[in-house]
């Protein structure tokens, strides 16, 4: 299967001088938004395990969620949420890291993922990779395997993949940005 990825980058709406001046911001919730573009994307998720035996797939707050949930749905299997710092009731795992803007702290409950679970992680977009190399950290930590790594968007003027690529796990992406002009 090949993804239409001009079709996908048309629908994601780019914001100039969000969230402060100089920054130009990939909306995707465009791409939620239209029906095609969203079976689009899960369909080339679901494509790439759907025969490897996946038992949950880990969604990073809060656009990861709506990814995991359709991905998780089309694998028949569960979803673990990763959310900030006191949002999640019950015992959880944590990890802080540096991000653009400063320190955060996400969690995990410490029983969403078994020893041995064969899990995807997703996201909508990667950056410095401060968050998905903390969601990592927390998922080796509950001993799970990760199967691979999925993003909508890659930026790759910024130094996210190369972080990530030094784990060894499989990184995928179906958009890559290679500058931050804002227009």
């Amino acid at each position: 299967m090949t993804i239409d990825r001009e079709y996908l980058d048309k629908r994601i709406r780019k914001v100039p001088n969000f969230p402060k001046e100089g920054i130009l911001f990939y909306d995707i919730t465009t791409l939620f938004e239209d029906a095609e573009a969203l079976i689009l994307m899960i369909d080339e998720l679901y494509e790439r395990y759907k025969d490897k035996n996946i038992d949950k797939v880990v969604g990073i707050d809060a656009r990861g969620f709506l990814i995991a949930s359709a991905l998780a749905y089309k694998l028949n299997c569960g979803i673990s949420v990763v959310r900030k710092k006191g949002k999640l009731p019950f015992k959880t795992r944590s990890v802080s890291y540096e991000k653009e803007y400063g320190l955060d702290t996400i969690e995990m409950h410490e029983d969403t993922l078994k020893e041995s679970e064969k899990v995807v992680i997703v996201d909508d977009l990667l950056a410095t990779g401060g968050t998905m190399l903390a969601t990592v950290e927390l998922v080796e930590q509950l001993k799970a395997n990760i199967v691979g790594i999925e993003l909508i968007v890659n930026l790759s003027f910024l130094p996210g993949l190369e972080k990530l690529k030094k784990l060894n796990y499989e990184v995928n992406y179906l958009i890559d940005y290679n500058n931050e002009e804002v227009k």
